[in-house]
């Protein structure tokens, strides 16, 4: 398949899913700014690059649908002259029409003035955009921005949201998709062996993350999917500590949760292991526990089993274990050491868009399977997590050449200590 041949095919998804007399508009955004003329890194807007392949600021894709025809436009800022020489040039009408596929490429600062006339001539009804947004308090997105536009200049017309949409278009992952992904979780692989073999008690953690970082670099990758946590001892039962600027200590368990990112799709992986390359037996009980219900899960894991159960699995066995360590006497215990969900969408976002709770699982779909166990006071925080696809039978490991077993790990580290 050639390179646009993906794009248009998701092209074609999103028009069978637009209703007559409609427009669709779709931004690529635009890197904030730092401080002065410095901007952050740009990453687009995963639900423009998905129909366009596309992978510059500034740009938007107008697709519209009447009773008797459908057209597709990509506007793209003009040339920037002598900026150029500083930034790098824009890209231009034949490099966007080989990446996307799309005949039609128009100039940015006509956009407002083609998509007037076409809401008058063709009296459109509705007009689909992105309108995503999880907190109040965040910056308006490009299309929440227009929006409040289109309300005062066309009150009559209804919007409607693309987010729904596009969350269901890219629930199910095409091969070329899977592919990506696949090598960004074969990097990720490597580099969680490279900390693994490296390290050693009394090591800042972020010098066990650094590791990783050179594993990436070595290998062509410049985004990872995430920021990396990389949490000893006490700090591993903080979800989201991402200093990494603390010591390790003799007798500490490392938490590492990181991913590589391979032309915008994403790997996830978490993996917990004892600085000194030895697990104590507390620890040891504890991880075969988190590993034992990972499996649970991973064993469960089939087209037509709701999203939900996979964490009821999970609990459940939580449940009878932490019984049997003297850490819960009710099911309300298990929270007191599990808070968090065992599983969410995986793809060109590493918490990738769609509905959970509602929704059965489905061949195509890609998750992770990331239980864990935070137990503060033992100072254990244990995570283990792999990438699943969901297959016509069942499931497949996506992440299966990575060791996860105790003996797996301590044979291993024992064999870099002896380099």
């Amino acid at each position: 398949m050639f390179e646009m041949d993906k794009f248009q095919k998701n092209r074609d998804k999103l028009e069978e899913r637009l209703n007559e007399h409609s427009v669709a508009v779709v931004f690529a955004g635009q890197a904030p700014y730092k401080r002065g003329d410095e901007q952050y890194p740009f990453s687009p807007d995963r639900n423009f690059y998905y129909v366009t392949g596309i992978e510059r600021e500034n740009c938007i894709l107008l697709m519209t649908k009447t009773s008797s025809d459908v057209t597709t436009t990509l506007y793209i800022p003009r040339d920037n002259g002598i900026l150029a020489k500083w930034v790098g040039a824009n890209i231009t009408t034949e490099e966007a029409r080989e990446k996307s596929g799309i005949e039609t490429i128009e100039f940015i600062d006509g956009f407002r003035k083609d998509f007037a006339e076409f809401i008058f001539k063709h009296n459109i009804k509705n007009v689909y955009l992105d309108l995503e947004n999880r907190d109040w308090n965040a910056l308006p997105s490009a299309a929440i921005s227009f929006a409040k536009e289109l309300r005062e200049q066309y009150p009559g017309v209804h919007m409607q949201d693309l987010y729904p949409i596009f969350s269901d278009l890219r629930l199910i992952k095409e091969d070329w998709e899977l592919e990506r992904m696949g090598k960004a979780m074969e990097i990720t692989q490597e580099g969680f062996l490279a900390m693994m073999e490296n390290a050693r008690e009394g090591m800042m953690e972020y010098e066990i993350e650094a590791y990783f970082d050179f594993v990436l670099t070595k290998r062509g990758v410049r985004q990872k999917a995430f920021q990396t946590i990389a949490a000893a001892g006490k700090r591993g039962t903080i979800l989201h500590y991402v200093e990494n600027n603390h010591l390790t200590k003799d007798g500490d368990l490392v938490l590492v949760d990181a991913g590589a990112q391979v032309d915008w799709y994403n790997g996830d992986i978490t993996r917990t292991f004892p600085v000194n390359g030895k697990f104590t037996e507390k620890q040891k009980n504890v991880y075969n526990i988190v590993l034992s219900g990972q499996q649970k899960v991973i064993e469960t894991i089939q087209p037509g089993v709701p999203f939900s159960r996979l964490n009821e699995v999970l609990k459940e066995h939580y449940f009878e274990e932490l019984k049997k360590i003297g850490l819960a006497e009710t099911m309300e215990d298990v929270a007191k050491y599990y808070y968090h969900g065992v599983s969410h969408y995986l793809g060109a976002e590493t918490h990738d868009i769609g509905r959970y709770m509602d929704r059965d699982l489905q061949a195509g779909m890609v998750l992770t399977v990331e239980p864990g166990l935070y137990i503060d006071e033992w100072e254990i925080g244990i995570r283990i997590e792999d990438d699943v696809l969901v297959t016509e039978s069942g499931c497949e490991v996506m992440t299966p050449n990575l060791i996860r077993t105790v003996d797996e790990i301590e044979a291993f580290m024992a064999k870099g200590r002896k380099a």
